[in-house]
Parts: C-alpha cells; structure tokens; sequence
C-alpha cells in the first residue's frame, strides 16, 4: 500500500511540472495591423526554446499591457505554441489643445502629457492628463478653469483625432494675506518676506498677485528661514491653505508656530587626526564669539561656507562635513565633524530639463566636473550655484552606481521657470513726482545673460537705461556688463541751464579676495550744456558740448551677516573715476562704509552708523555743473532736497566735496498693535563745500545736522514712508523741511 501511494504521489508531482513548465517551440500573432511579430515577441520578453510556466505567461501579458499599445490581448499555450491575438489601441494622429492663447504654456503643458502624437491612446492615460493639466493651470493662477475632451476615431486606420478644450475664466487674485498663530513679527514685515502679494487693481502686470502653489511653497521656506534667522529654532508652517470666500475672492492663509527663542551655546569641531588643524582655526575663532547669540540659520551655513573654502583648495579632496545638534533648554550645542568621505571619482554628469538655458549654463556653474574626485561639499555647493542662478524652479540630484566601483555618475535634473519681469513705479511726495518702467530678463537666449532696461520721469529729468550682463564671461568666472545711458536734466526755468547726456561703458565685476569684489570699468559721455539768461556767469562760461573717456573702478567688502533686514556685520565700497581723454578733467574719490549692530537680543531693534565721503576735483579746469556734488536726500533729512550748501545769485550750485554721517535705530515694541507701520530715529549730520572757482562762496565751517522720527507704512495703494524732522543746525541760507513724505507703488 505505501509503494502504491508513493507511486501515486511521483506521478501527479510529473504531472504538475508539466503543465506548470513547457518549452516555447513556435510563436502565433495574430490581430496585430501596424505592430510587428517581432515586435510583440520583443516586447513579450519570451524567446523560443524557453521554458516557461504560469508566472512567466502572466508576466507576458503585463509586459504587454504596459507598452500602452493593446487594448486587448488574449494569450493560448497548448502544444508548446504560443499563440498571441491582439487588439491595438488607436494612433494619437492629431493632438490638440484649444481654448489657451499663450503659444509657450501650450507647449509646456504637451511636454508634460504622457499622450502625445503617433502615440498610443489610452483612456486612463487620457484622465491622467487631464488631472495634470488642471494641476498645471492652478499653478499658473487658473483655479476655475474648465477642462474637456473629444475624440474622432477612423475605425478603417485606428487612429484618433484628440481635441482637449480649456475654458480658462478668470486667473484666482489673491485678496488678503492672513498669518495666523503667535504675533512675533508684524504683518506687514511677513509679507516683505514671502513672494507672494496682495492683488490690487494698479498691479495689473505682476505675477506675484495670483495664486500659485510653487509660489506659496517658496513663501513656506522663506519664512521659515526667516524665523530660524530670528532664533526660531523649531518653526513650523503648520498649515498654508486658499480660503474661497463668498465673493470670489481668494485669501492665502499661513499658520505658524514659532516655538521659543533659542541661542547658541558650545561648538566643538572633531577633525581626523591626519588633517591640519591649522587650516581650521578661522572657524574655531568664530565659536566664542557666537556663544549667547541667538540662533541663525546664516550663522551655521557661514561656517560650511568656511569648510567649503577648505574643500575649495583641494587639499582635502574628499572631505565630508556633518553637524549634530543638541538642545537643552534655550540653548543648543552644535557639534561639527569633519571626515574622509568614500574615495570615488565622476565618471559622468548627466543633465536634462533645460529645454531653454544653454547646458554650459550649468556645467560652468558646477565646481566639480567629470574626472574629478567626488567631493560631497562641492557638489552641494555647485547645485547651490545652479539654485542661485534664479532661472530654475528646482534642481533634483540623482548619484548612481558608475561604471566602476571607485566612479559615479551624477544626473542633474532641472526644472526651468519664467526668468523675465516687467515693473512699473510711481511716487508721489515732497520730493517731487516720479514714474518709471522697466524690462528684466534674467536668461537671455538661453546663456544666463541678463537684460535690464529702465526709464525714469520726474519733473526735472528723463533718464533711461539698458544694461546687459553676462556673467562666467569666457569662463573667467568674471561678469562682463555693458550699458547705455541718456538722460536730460532740464533747469532753465529755475537755475536757466539745462544737461543732455548720452553715454556708454564698459566693464566687468569679480571677487578678488574673498568677500571682496572689484569693479573695473571704461566709461564714455557725450555731454551737451545749455543756458539762458537766468544762468550765472560761470555756468554761462561752461556752456557747450564735452566729450570724457574715463576709467571708473569701485573695490566692495560686504560682510553683512544677510542682505534684508541686516542685523550685524558692514559693507564698504571705494571708488574712484580717473579721466583718459576729457574735454574738461575731474578726478572723483568716494568712501563709503556702514556698521549694523543688533541692539537687543530680545527684540527686533538694530541700529546703523555709516559714513559717506565723496570729493571732485578740476585737473584742467573748474568742476562742470552736472558734475558738482549735491548732499543726498536720504543722507540729510530736515532739509529741502538740493536746497543746501553754497549759493550764487540765488542758485544752490553743490561743492566739491561733501561728507556726512548717519546713525539710526529701529523701534520695533512701538506701536506694536500697528502691523502695518515700522518706526525708527535718526540723527543726520553732513557738510559741503569747496568752490573751485570762487572761494568766497565757500561755507566749509557750516555743518548741517537734524534729528527725527521715520516712519514707514503699508497702505492699500502702496508704501509710504515720511520722517519728521528738526534741524539742529544749518546755514543761514538752508532751507528745511520739517515733514517729508513719499508714496510709492511697484506693479
């Protein structure tokens, strides 16, 4: 009895196997018009003379299913033939996409299809775009649009004609930007944070004012990096919604967190035992002098940014950097270790994405290249570089496995975004009227360049100008610039002479040392100067045309710890303009420096000293009136602008050197209840003299001085900002100015 159940079970157990495994000896296709035999079997990944079972032939079907190109397929296995009958999907012949004016967003959106021309149709992959075009048109502010489609399909060739229509209505304005949660910071400095912008009707031309959610992703981490940069350690964005209310209207909604303050408290660094230490010391200096300081983001990347400089000179070709922070209570403690990464080199770098900007774009902005060592700080730094450019929307990295162990291949995928601008600004104030226009394009064919035309009206002047920069020019990592200039100045009615400049230059920008950027340049100036009878003498004698060539260059230190709404550090700027070839010769010296200084670790209160210098002088003859120097407004208030300084015949005509110095403070627990208004004090002092052709018009002992309160307010139709201020001394020939204001807008 057991031989006779054991017989039994070795037979089922070879009958199992042959029904469940079998030999493929011949293919059989059939139903297929346009796709080939061998085509099917390829994509079946069944070759004849495999043994195949159940799995494999199921696999088969999938395999198929998946190339989008059957709608139907039944599969038969019997007598080792394979026999294959399929039903094609229909042939995409037209694609189109009606109801969309704008020709790039229409070919921006068919990129993103997975349906497209000659390709298969697929029902499922129709909804799919569907849902992808809705999402694309909400990104772009349509949140109303209507979407549908329509088919035509020509049974005799099985293909298909696809309309997909789009009702675009009206792009969602944002009506108001709320923040809700704990009242750290005022409103209206949040929104000088965020991109986004409350819709008004004279913001007609910016892009900011519709709802857009890469736009409210950005504002996300602009704020958080905002309140990290403040000591909000553990910020959070617990929700940003779009609120619907009952009149159409959209607000944007940011609910915040802050959490507690925090400082920083003990840093260590941990090195191998075989490196320098040494070269790290200017990092180690820094610890003592940020312990009790309050905790910002800037603070630690200003110290990668040192170790980067390190992996920069390649001493340490595969140096790996990584920080461990502990928090107890207030105060965090940060530990940075220093380590050898894995020795691998770049075999390849792969970029996709930039179906506008030229791939040198990005390859000369990448510190490491092919056959370099794979430095993980480097390339971190170099997809900053491409992030700083502004003219992608993302930029997602992917390192693979290379050909070798030792390499490794990077692919760089990015994501392009709209890179031009147009602006419109208008202001209104004691200072006069002013409105002005301007182009920016940021990625010009593609290379990085960048564009940028403006033109300015007052009731005094027109100016205009167009810059074009290029930055990397010939991989120098230099930026060359040119520009054009003309402007007219005319003060006949008043002073009886009037200016028309036409000019040019040339020059370029780089970082020399670092932190510090000098600015050569080759200037060139046609000048006309006309008079009328109410024209000084000396301004008379002046009067025609003038021809300069100069070398202008300016040397820039800026060590601000950030550039909006800097809280320590200073910036300092030289320059001087030398003459070539001039009808009539100045030499021009300028000095600029300001301190920042965070008054308070428990508020927002900073204060500002800076010093400005400047002085002209004559080599062949006296200083022309155009070029004379005028106290800034911005740098003297209490008094009428260009209403300072020495007078002939009743004109205010500059000096040839000025000075001034300015100490400031912001306020930020007064009027706290106000979101919209930030106030600060001033005292202002400045003098001007020299008069090259007349020294008894010279009041160089006269030093003009003031003392006040600035105030600037966000109103429905833009900022305002006004001072009041009290003259503490002046000339007698001074006229001030006790209340100044200005109104202004940017759309």
């Amino acid at each position: 009895m057991a031989n006779f159940l054991l017989k039994i079970v070795i037979l089922f157990f070879f009958l199992l196997t042959s029904v469940s495994s079998e030999i493929v000896k011949k293919f059989e296709i059939s139903g297929n018009k346009r796709i080939s035999d061998e085509t099917i079997i390829i994509f079946s990944d069944i070759n004849l003379n495999d043994e195949v079972t159940k799995s494999e032939l199921d696999r088969v079907i999938k395999n198929l299913y998946k190339t989008n190109f059957f709608r139907n397929i039944i599969l038969n296995f019997e007598n080792q033939i394979l026999s294959l009958k399929v039903e094609e999907n229909p042939i995409i012949e037209n694609l189109q996409l009606e109801g969309i004016k704008k020709q790039s967003l229409v070919e921006f959106i068919k990129d993103k299809m997975q349906l497209s021309e000659m390709k298969s149709f697929d029902q499922e992959l129709l909804s799919a775009d569907l849902d992808l075009i809705s999402n694309i048109l909400k990104t772009n502010g349509f949140y109303f649009a209507k979407i549908s489609s329509s088919k035509n399909v020509n049974d005799e060739l099985n293909t298909v004609d696809l309309k997909i229509n789009i009702e675009l209505g009206e792009k969602a304005k944002i009506k108001k930007i709320i923040f809700l949660g704990e009242k750290i910071f005022k409103d209206k400095r949040l929104k000088e944070v965020i991109a986004s912008d409350e819709h008004k009707f004279w913001k007609f031309i910016s892009r900011n004012v519709y709802i857009n959610k890469e736009l409210i992703d950005l504002d996300k981490r602009l704020l958080e990096t905002y309140f990290r940069n403040n000591g909000y350690y553990n910020i959070k964005i617990e929700n940003s919604f779009v609120e619907f209310d009952k009149n159409s209207n959209f607000n944007l909604i940011f609910n915040i967190t802050p959490g507690k303050k925090y400082f920083f408290n003990d840093f260590t660094l941990n090195l191998p035992s075989n490196y320098d230490p040494n070269l790290f010391k200017p990092i180690v200096r820094k610890f003592p002098k940020l312990k009790g300081k309050k905790y910002s983001l800037l603070k630690i990347n200003d110290i990668l940014k040192d170790i980067d400089n390190i992996a920069l000179t390649k001493q340490y070709e595969f140096i790996n950097a990584s920080i461990t922070e502990k928090v107890e209570g207030d105060k965090i403690d940060f530990e940075i270790n220093i380590s050898e990464s894995e020795k691998f080199y770049i075999e390849k770098i792969n970029i996709s994405g930039n179906f506008n900007t030229l791939e040198e774009v990005i390859r000369n902005n990448l510190i490491v290249d092919e056959g370099d060592p794979f430095n993980e700080i480097l390339f971190n730094k170099s997809v900053n570089n491409i992030q700083s450019l502004g003219i992608f929307k993302k930029v997602d990295t992917n390192i693979i496995k290379g050909s070798q162990d030792t390499f490794k291949v990077i692919d760089l995928d990015v994501e392009e975004r709209p890179t031009g601008e147009i602006s419109v600004t208008a202001g209104f104030g004691t200072g006069g009227e002013t409105f002005g226009a301007g182009i920016k394009e940021n990625n010009f064919l593609g290379k990085g360049i960048n564009l940028n035309t403006f033109f300015e009206l007052t009731a005094d002047s027109i100016k205009g100008q167009f810059v074009y920069a290029r930055p990397n020019f010939n991989y120098t990592d230099n930026t060359l610039f040119t520009s054009l200039k003309s402007s007219t100045s005319d003060f006949l009615t008043d002073s009886g002479y009037k200016t028309t400049e036409l000019g040019f230059s040339l020059g370029t920008r780089f970082e020399q040392f670092q932190n510090i950027y000098l600015s050569p340049e080759l200037d060139f100036l046609i000048e006309d100067l006309e008079t009328s009878g109410k024209a000084s003498n000396t301004i008379k004698k002046q009067e025609g045309s003038y021809t300069d060539l100069y070398f202008n260059y300016s040397i820039n230190q800026d060590l601000r710890d950030k550039k909006f709404r800097t809280e320590d550090g200073f910036v300092t700027t030289f320059s001087q303009e030398l003459p070539i070839v001039s009808d009539n010769s100045e030499l021009s010296n300028s000095f600029d420096i300001t301190k920042f200084k965070k008054l308070s670790t428990r508020s927002d209160m900073v204060g500002k000293v800076s010093f400005f210098g400047k002085t002209i002088t004559g080599l062949s003859d006296d200083v022309r009136i155009s070029k004379r120097l005028y106290i800034p407004s911005h740098r003297l208030r209490g008094f009428e602008k260009g209403k300072v300084g020495p007078v002939e015949n009743g004109d205010y005509i500059g000096g040839n050197h000025l000075t001034s110095v300015n100490m400031s403070a912001t306020l930020p627990n007064i009027l706290q209840a106000l979101d919209n208004l930030d106030v600060g004090v001033f005292l202002d002092a400045a003098n001007i003299w020299g008069i090259d052709y007349n020294s008894s018009l010279d009041d160089k002992s006269t030093i003009r001085s003031s003392a006040g309160v600035a105030l600037n307010l966000m109103t429905p139709i833009g900022p305002l900002s006004f001072s009041f201020a009290n003259a503490l001394s002046k000339a007698s020939s001074d006229k001030t100015e006790t209340f100044r204001f200005n109104l202004g807008t940017q759309f």
